[in-house]
């Protein structure tokens, strides 16, 4: 995946990354300059550019990331050979990812357009490889279920399961993670009725 196989781990890129993340997150991608992403780092905005070649740069390495960690995890979760404990798999991985990294969730659904087209065509792809594995997943607990409806329940619960940005304040990381679990358990076999 992007730095975990092509390149070994630059601890300063990662934390570059992590600041965009919750700069993007609160102030939007265009309400961000290099010079705010540097000074997030403690460095000046040019030196930035010895890490990423511009904001844009920032923007498509976060969210290939994510979408590549999502898929990794999401193909080895999936492959579990009873169909029931794929999908727990699925909803606790998915769960955790998104109550521990809610700037990201927040970037990953607001700013792909601000991906240039090559970057953002794979993501896109990455993202539908993703969503396939949970509907494989489904249509092996329900065969007769047609791909269109399940495809569209897995739409709805990430729906559920990304909104942690706005929904989790109120409770503790593991009271949440339990809700998130429950409801979107219950609403993923609504599809049965």
């Amino acid at each position: 995946m992007t730095q975990a196989t092509s390149e070994p781990v630059n601890p300063r890129r990662t934390e570059i990354l992590g600041a965009a993340a919750e700069l993007f997150a609160r102030r939007g991608y265009h309400g961000v300059s290099i010079g705010d992403l540097g000074r997030a780092v403690g460095l000046t905005g040019p030196a930035l550019y010895r890490h990423f070649s511009g904001k844009e740069a920032v923007l498509a390495e976060m969210l290939l990331d994510i979408s590549e960690r999502l898929l990794e995890e999401g193909l080895r979760r999936a492959a579990a050979p009873d169909p029931g404990e794929a999908l727990d798999g699925l909803l606790r991985w998915h769960i955790a990812f998104a109550l521990g990294n809610p700037a990201l969730i927040t970037v990953h659904g607001r700013e792909l357009d601000n991906v240039p087209e090559p970057q953002r065509h794979k993501i896109r792809r990455l993202q539908r490889a993703y969503v396939e594995e949970w509907v494989g997943v489904l249509r092996r607990l329900r065969p007769g279920e047609p791909a269109d409806r399940t495809r569209a329940a897995v739409h709805a619960c990430f729906g559920l399961l990304n909104s942690t940005p706005h929904s989790a304040a109120g409770l503790d990381r593991e009271a949440m993670a339990a809700l998130l679990h429950a409801m979107a358990h219950a609403a993923l076999h609504a599809s049965d009725r």
